[in-house]
């Protein structure tokens, strides 16, 4: 027996389980059929467990069977099946909802998800649905308020008994049309149900196209919150840092250091390298103190050349070394070594550092430090002298370069060597096998000229030996007659011959 059940979000059938669950089929047929769930409200939905209705006044307190519509509020509710037991194992089944000591009036749910064991011995299914599964996706996808309520309201707009096998009980009434929508139900304080939510109205191109990207941010951020690459969605990079790449292999963190630290003081700058080798991978975060000293290096810094390397400046995008700690909690720091620290003891450590290195320092390590400086400020200078001597005579603009270049083009010379060697050897082969594929035809036309040239000399003494024996009356005849014979075959050997010549000359 089925029923379908068109709702606000699309329709579904329901087959029901009439042998195992009679009574509870037969109060969900009859309601049904006086259109008693029309317009009922989805008052309850939770994703991934259930979709509840069947409370015509959409609190989840109402309804009741058809017995107490007929019989009175006595017969309200009736006692639940149980047995045979169903359990609630898939997603699509249908089940009464328990009133209070194994009482079902008119409620019931659909099971949103397989395997919801903690529902099993207290709710009864009755039915599941076998066409229009896709609802459930729908269902999941609702979104809801603290009290599991949609903003957008979805209702029962309608129901249709396909087959009805119980008998009608006595006072039952069958309206002759649907009941029109009641007054809670158009006086609503959700959505409609058949209203067209419009999140861009009243706003310009320029508008539309920033909230899109927003969104598509806040998802691409989920993503990485899921797959554990970032510690929340919400989180933010820190502000004071820079991230530098395209850098030469020969820059060090004490040459970008210099470079950098006309902009602020520096907190840090590390040029991250490989682990095994210790080879730079070309790019770089630099710390700064403040946020207006970062933000002035990255509008000045970008494409500036670094070590012949135009280099590329951004702000970092990286929380490697941060945790969120919660709602209203803040964030967590993790220095390399894995220890915690916090944001406000990081910057006491760092000045307590800076001041005890202060306090250690005298003019003569001061004047060193700018010795310093200045050495390895020649050492730039000369190694740019170096390079630009380089391109001056013709060589390629590195020298590394340069052989890595000389490298490819010897490669691709004996790649070449090869592959004529190898065109070579198969051509020379394929020769050959012609050449003794010709050989043998030759032996085997040869064969059989023999064979032909020796039957022809025996039929030829064989006619010598007839013609002596024959009588003389018959030796005319005979001798017209075999003289007519070797006239045609001299003319066939003759023909044979020319064929033969023709045939040598094509060769």
């Amino acid at each position: 027996m089925a029923v379908v059940v068109e709702t606000t979000i699309g329709d579904f059938t329901v087959d029901l389980y009439t042998e195992e669950r009679p009574q509870t089929c037969r109060n969900f047929l009859k309601l049904c059929k006086i259109k008693y769930y029309n317009w009922n409200l989805f008052h309850s939905v939770q994703s991934n467990f259930i979709a509840q209705t069947g409370d015509p006044t959409g609190t989840g307190k109402g309804g009741e069977s058809v017995y107490g519509i007929v019989l009175g509020e006595k017969a309200r509710y009736y006692e639940a099946e149980q047995m045979p037991k169903i359990k609630h194992n898939r997603s699509g089944l249908l089940s009464m909802v328990n009133c209070g000591n194994s009482m079902l009036g008119s409620q019931f749910f659909i099971t949103l998800a397989p395997e919801l064991q903690s529902l099993d011995g207290e709710h009864c299914v009755f039915g599941e649905i076998t066409e229009g599964l896709e609802i459930i996706l729908k269902f999941n996808e609702t979104i809801c308020d603290g009290d599991h309520r949609p903003y957008q309201d979805i209702r029962i707009s309608h129901t249709v008994i396909l087959e009805d096998p119980f008998e009608d009980p006595k006072g039952f009434v069958i309206p002759d049309q649907s009941p029109p929508p009641t007054k809670e139900a158009l006086m609503s304080d959700r959505i409609g149900a058949d209203e067209v939510i419009d999140d861009t109205a009243g706003m310009t191109a320029e508008e539309i196209i920033e909230m899109q990207k927003e969104k598509e941010a806040k998802a691409r951020a989920t993503i990485l919150e899921i797959v554990g690459d970032i510690p929340d969605a919400e989180m933010a990079p820190p502000e004071n840092v820079l991230f530098v790449c395209k850098l030469n292999p020969v820059t060090t963190d004490d040459d970008l250091e210099i470079i950098f630290s006309r902009f602020g003081k520096i907190a840090g700058c590390e040029v991250i390298r490989d682990r095994q080798s210790g080879d730079s991978l070309q790019y770089a975060f630099i710390e700064f103190a403040d946020r207006k000293s970062c933000e002035e290096a990255y509008f000045k810094m970008d494409n500036v050349l670094i070590d012949d390397r135009r280099v590329h400046v951004d702000f970092s995008q990286s929380v490697a070394k941060m945790r969120w700690r919660g709602k209203g909690k803040g964030i967590q720091y993790f220095d390399d070594n894995g220890d915690e620290t916090c944001n406000e003891n990081r910057e006491k450590s760092s000045l307590r550092y800076k001041k005890r290195d202060e306090c250690k320092v005298n003019d003569d390590t001061r004047s060193q430090r700018e010795n310093d400086k200045r050495y390895r400020e020649e050492i730039l200078e000369h190694r740019k002298h170096e390079r630009r001597k380089e391109i001056n005579r013709g060589n390629s603009e590195y020298s590394h370069d340069g052989e890595k270049y000389k490298e490819e083009k010897y490669r691709d010379n004996s790649r070449e060597r090869y592959e004529h060697e190898f065109r070579r050897r198969k051509e020379k082969k394929r020769r050959s096998r012609d050449r003794s594929r010709d050989r043998e035809q030759n032996k085997r036309e040869s064969h059989k000229e023999s064979k032909r040239k020796k039957k022809y000399d025996s039929e030829k003494r064989r006619r010598d030996r007839n013609s002596s024996s024959i009588s003389s009356e018959d030796s005319k005849h005979e001798r017209h007659s075999n003289h007519k014979k070797k006239y045609t075959r001299d003319r066939s050997m003759e023909r044979y011959e020319k064929f033969e010549k023709h045939k040598q000359k094509r060769r």
